[in-house]
């Protein structure tokens, strides 16, 4: 046990721990105790995202607090009271509004996952199978304009797979997985169509998240500090017009020394 009773965020619990313990634990009122990690659920047991509390101008403010400070720095390296802070309340008014720094954490994502859904011109090109030169772009853009507008999500996101994530489940099987299954789907109905390659769509889909999401940092590894696209829209378009070369079928015509006649015999 760490200082005034806390469990050190280090340490990681695997299995389930004694029922004392666990009796112990769920019996705390302490702020200290409300800071300390929530046990991994048990095989037996569906974890859920705890549901919104009742917004009010001091619980978004509260919210507002959190996601800068957890983004920034991290679930373990933020305490209730720098968020209480931020905010301008005293650590037991937060805790009047969320039980446990774990139900902050979940609220400080899900405000700023809201948004987080495919535009309707999408949606509607996804449904019926729309032309990837159509389709595509606005893909790309969905993923880009994430990057660019969402920095916070995308960080939070990072800090609930890094550090919860026994419990990331509930938030990608609500925010992410409907997103991700469509464009996989879009992928994979192109093909049967032989409108693209056949390739696994799901890892087409991967790839393609990554591409708008780490080739930046990656491009800054291999050319310094020199960036490759001078605006998100021409990053978009670059990433567009790489992603339509690799997925749609274009014959191969061979030029320079390759190029040689059917009865010309290699050396």
């Amino acid at each position: 046990m760490g200082p005034a009773g806390t469990v050190p965020a280090q340490i990681s619990f695997q299995g389930s721990c004694p029922r004392s313990f666990r009796r112990f634990y769920a019996g705390t009122k302490s702020p200290a105790f409300r800071q300390a990690p929530i046990l991994p659920p048990s095989s037996h047991h569906e974890w859920h995202m705890p549901l919104a509390p009742k917004n009010s101008q001091r619980t978004d403010k509260i919210v507002q607090a959190a996601v800068q400070l957890f983004a920034r720095q991290g679930y373990h390296g933020t305490s209730t009271r720098e968020i209480a802070r931020l905010a301008d309340v005293s650590e037991n008014t937060l805790f009047r509004h969320f039980d446990h720094k774990e139900d902050l954490f979940w609220s400080a994502l899900r405000s700023r996952s809201t948004g987080l859904k495919l535009r309707r011109d999408l949606l509607d090109g996804i449904t019926e199978c729309g032309e990837p030169e159509i389709v595509l772009p606005k893909i790309i853009d969905l993923l880009v304009d994430t990057v660019i507008f969402k920095p916070e999500l995308l960080r939070l996101i990072a800090v609930a797979f890094l550090e919860l994530h026994w419990k990331t489940e509930a938030f990608c099987q609500e925010y992410l997985s409907p997103i991700l299954s469509a464009i996989s789907h879009y992928v994979e109905m192109n093909m049967k169509s032989e409108k693209v390659r056949r390739l696994d769509p799901t890892m087409v889909t991967a790839a393609l998240v990554t591409t708008v999401m780490a080739h930046a940092e990656i491009s800054r590894l291999i050319g310094g500090d020199k960036l490759s696209y001078p605006g998100s829209r021409e990053a978009a378009d670059a990433y567009t017009r790489f992603w339509l070369d690799v997925l749609t079928p274009r014959p191969l015509v061979p030029t320079g020394p390759l190029e040689r006649s059917n009865s010309e015999p290699f050396a």
